[in-house]
């Protein structure tokens, strides 16, 4: 029977990194099969697992199916399983899961829209968000005032932030017309809100900022906002491609799960709000002064975050 490391294992059911995971068991909150855990000890398929007295439960990596979603969050959601304000989350809406968790790759902030990846393999979450992947996220940003060719210079040149340099891959127009126009904008890094203060250096503010990519998954076009779809194993496997992790056994939709799945793309689902937390239709699309813009073109290659 194969075995793995047991920070490994801790960060890929989602309890955190795998540098985190290594503190957590130096700092004595993690036993084996009742006995204090160390780094580098092995575990495998029927091992009792704790963290701070409660058991995790345990499935050998080749045999847990990996899965992944795509959400489509609404204005007015926060990227948190809680918040002590009582505002709707993004995880409220998900399918449940037994004995497993949905782990967020990437956030966007409360006032952001669009696409948000979710999986149960903590450590294909880890890699997605990891600078060292530099994995691309892309941006369909609506910006009061224009963009001129200076400003786009500098914006990929790379401006000093408070955190850092900071720098787009790309820019370029997206539409629009009169003091609201819309650009396009790609990066491969995931700092808190690092679209918004990148325009704001340059004296401009971002009025609505929508994500249409995330590596190699766009914004699928029959996706309604507040809503999800869950991924094939094709397209799981693009993004696992993109940050070397071995396909794995089982991985994407099967039966009458994937039957269901195909219906929901034939006949999208009406949108959903965050602040009604009902069924009633709202428009999905980001509102223009001019032409709106695109979402860019599924399984692009190109890593999320706060925007």
């Amino acid at each position: 029977m194969k075995d793995e490391k047991l920070q490994k294992a801790l960060a890929r059911m989602g309890l955190g990194s795998r540098r985190q995971m290594e503190e957590v068991i130096r700092s004595g909150r993690v036993s084996v099969n009742n006995a204090p855990a160390t780094i580098g000890d092995r575990v495998q398929q029927g091992d009792e697992i704790r963290v701070d007295g409660r058991q995790i439960k345990y499935n050998a990596e080749n045999e847990k199916r990996r899965r992944v979603l795509a959400y489509y969050k609404p204005e007015g959601e926060v990227c948190s399983a809680k918040d002590p304000e009582g505002r709707p989350t993004v995880f409220e809406r998900l399918p449940k899961l037994t004995h497993d968790r949905w782990v967020m790759v990437g956030r966007l902030d409360i006032n952001s829209t669009g696409l948000l990846l979710f999986t149960n393999d903590g450590e294909m979450a880890h890699r997605l968000m990891h600078p060292s992947s530099e994995v691309t996220r892309e941006y369909a940003v609506r910006v009061l005032g224009e963009v001129t060719p200076d400003i786009a210079r500098n914006l990929t040149a790379g401006v000093m932030l408070e955190d850092g340099m900071a720098q787009f891959e790309d820019i370029k127009e997206g539409g629009g017309e009169g003091v609201n126009k819309w650009y396009h904008v790609k990066l491969k890094e995931g700092r808190n809100r690092e679209v918004r203060r990148l325009f704001e250096s340059q004296g401009l503010k971002v009025s609505r900022l929508l994500r249409t990519r995330y590596g190699t998954i766009s914004l699928p076009k029959e996706l309604r906002t507040g809503r999800f779809l869950e991924l094939d194993k094709k397209e799981i496997n693009t993004l696992t491609d993109l940050v070397s992790l071995r396909p794995r056994y089982g991985t994407g939709l099967h039966g009458a799960a994937k039957e269901k799945q195909e219906r929901i793309k034939n006949k999208p689902l009406k949108a959903r709000r965050a602040d009604s937390r009902s069924d009633k239709s709202h428009s999905s699309k980001p509102k223009s002064s001019g032409s709106p813009a695109s979402r860019g073109t599924r399984h692009t290659r190109g890593r999320g975050d706060k925007r």
